[in-house]
């Protein structure tokens, strides 16, 4: 189990006045995502909410002692531990940044955490990273998540299949953390239920032909191919090289395979095919959908919601803390993102920012209606689509 943090700052219930006490008065967030690699496509507007959010925490004045916030961003890579664990040190040592939103892809940000964040008492907020592993890993109270658990994932694609009438499938999953996980998790979940798995086999991203290995996942057979991959990068190969060789016509997706690439590269060739990525119904979805429409980002991309809400929880656990030293809030996140206290949505950051100063409690639900669980990680919802006429066409939430 996690370790519960040990050292940080005792703190009471803050007045206005606690608050007119010198802070600094700027403060850094490092946003490291992989802005290129096999999710490049997803990033930039993770980044812009995120970026979002700052700058509504900015123009309140409100934060600590008015201070500014301000983004740094770096290349997680998705897929390089080594330029992860590069890019987090100098956000830490060269920039100086009092918490990280990050990382994305599950192995990176494994190996940021224990390399860097660890070493560092830093404080990371991940939106995307979501392998089983990271629920037990060692972090001293320092790593949180508003993307849910592929052990959930796992379980409400097995939702989806049986629902679907769905028993047999064939699955192909890139041979990294993220996917070896959540294929573990989908195959045990979708056995339980009486389910088979034809076949369970890993893929190399980067190929320029995936003719060998649909072969092997056709020679198996199943109704549907699950693809727990990358829409930018194999999952996108084996789509093709299964279409092509009419091997597979229907496909199921996990979250890393969500992107407008499914309506722009296969439109109706993959009518039929499902999917599901972590997302939300609740009020807050709609607000981000239309800050991100005013913003020039689009709000219902992949894992957006969850990363405007990742770097708002930093700000508010810094307020509740009346410090932005990583050893005095992490200890706060858990308070700000759950009951009880005043609900707030994306847009109210300022609202919540003034609660905490006059000492009150806020329930922060956010754009992905936060709920944060035992190792610090979110509860989950979902979005269940389908490919319909050529365009994902969301069927309801789960």
């Amino acid at each position: 189990m996690k370790k519960l943090l040990t050292a940080t700052a005792a703190t009471a219930l803050l007045t206005g006045a606690a608050f007119a006490d010198g802070h600094a008065k700027e403060v850094k967030l490092g946003i490291i995502y992989g802005f290129t690699g096999p999710i490049e496509s997803l990033t930039p507007p993770m980044a812009d909410a995120a970026e979002l959010a700052m700058k509504e925490v900015t123009d309140s004045g409100l934060l600590l002692d008015s201070a500014t916030v301000s983004a740094v961003r770096a290349d997680s890579t998705c897929i390089d531990s080594g330029a992860a664990t590069a890019a987090a040190e100098r956000l830490i040592t060269s920039d100086g940044v009092d918490g990280i939103v990050g990382g994305d892809c599950s192995g990176v940000t494994g190996a940021i955490l224990s390399n860097v964040a660890l070493p560092n008492g830093m404080v990371m907020i991940s939106p995307s990273a979501t392998s089983p592993a990271l629920s037990t890993a060692e972090d001293n109270g320092l790593f949180f998540r508003t993307a849910p658990s592929d052990a959930r994932q796992g379980q409400v694609m097995t939702d989806v299949l049986m629902e679907q009438g769905v028993k047999e499938v064939a699955l192909t999953y890139t041979n990294n953390d993220y996917g070896k996980g959540l294929a573990d998790s989908f195959q045990q979940a979708f056995e339980a239920a009486g389910g088979t798995v034809t076949i369970a086999a890993a893929h190399e991203d980067g190929k320029a032909d995936y003719s060998a290995e649909v072969g092997a996942l056709a020679a198996a057979g199943g109704e549907k191919l699950v693809i727990a991959g990358y829409v930018d990068q194999g999952g996108s190969g084996i789509m093709r090289a299964a279409l092509d060789s009419g091997a597979f016509d229907t496909f199921h997706f996990p979250d890393g395979m969500y992107g407008a690439k499914l309506e722009d590269d296969f439109g109706s060739e993959i009518d039929g095919s499902t999917g599901q990525l972590p997302g939300t119904d609740s009020p807050g979805a709609a607000t981000i959908q239309a800050m991100g429409e005013a913003n020039g980002f689009d709000g219902t991309s992949s894992f957006v919601g969850e990363s405007y809400d990742a770097a708002a929880l930093i700000m508010l656990a810094m307020q509740a803390a009346n410090s932005k030293a990583p050893a005095d809030y992490a200890a706060k996140v858990m308070d700000v993102a759950n009951e009880p206290g005043e609900k707030i949505y994306p847009g109210e950051l300022a609202k919540a920012l003034q609660i905490l100063k006059d000492g009150g409690d806020v329930d922060y639900v956010g754009a992905t209606a936060v709920e944060l669980i035992g190792p610090g990680e979110s509860a989950g919802n979902y979005r269940q689509y389908e490919i319909k006429d050529g365009k994902i066409t969301t069927v309801k939430f789960r």
